[in-house]
């Protein structure tokens, strides 16, 4: 394998088109040219614990962040059906983008290596990227902890918490 690619703060994001269960396209060039910035998150199963900790961590700040014109797409290789129940499940009030072919864990360098127990294998490294309107990445960071992870990101973004 290939090294992954590694993306970095001021780098240009790359652009994508992805899509959520229900069929709606999201687009980062359309995001952007509505003044929208963007916060595209790894994770790697949908309802795993760390998993959910993370995701019901963005529902439960999901006003702060869209006030302050803040998307959040999250991204697995999950299947539709998988991300529906996990949508239901978690009463999720932001798009889970379909990723089943790897594309977009490959452009942003989040399928990788990891060890468990010694054994190594690939997968997805929670990550999570910032794109500002401008297209460029503001923040971004591989190997992000689940907990506490959303209220780090919005003291970064200088998001006023409660």
């Amino acid at each position: 394998m290939e090294d992954p690619v590694n993306l970095e703060e001021g780098n240009v994001s790359p652009n994508f088109t992805a899509y959520d269960s229900g069929g709606t396209e999201y687009s980062l060039k359309e995001l952007n040219a509505a003044g929208k910035t963007v916060i595209l998150y790894f994770y790697p199963k949908d309802s795993t614990p760390g998993c959910t900790t993370q995701a019901c961590d963005f529902r439960d700040n999901m006003a702060r962040l869209q006030s302050n014109d803040v998307v959040v797409l999250g991204v697995s290789k999950d299947s539709a059906k998988s991300h529906d129940k996990f949508t239901a499940k978690q009463e999720l009030n932001f798009p889970l983008l379909l990723d089943e072919d790897l594309s977009l864990h490959n452009q942003f360098g989040t399928w990788r290596i990891k060890k468990n127990y010694g054994k190594e294998y690939l997968g997805c490294v929670r990550s999570t990227f910032v794109m500002t309107p401008d297209g460029k990445i503001s923040w971004c960071r591989y190997n992000v902890r689940a907990k506490n992870h959303v209220s780090m990101l919005m003291r970064e973004l200088e998001i006023e918490g409660e």
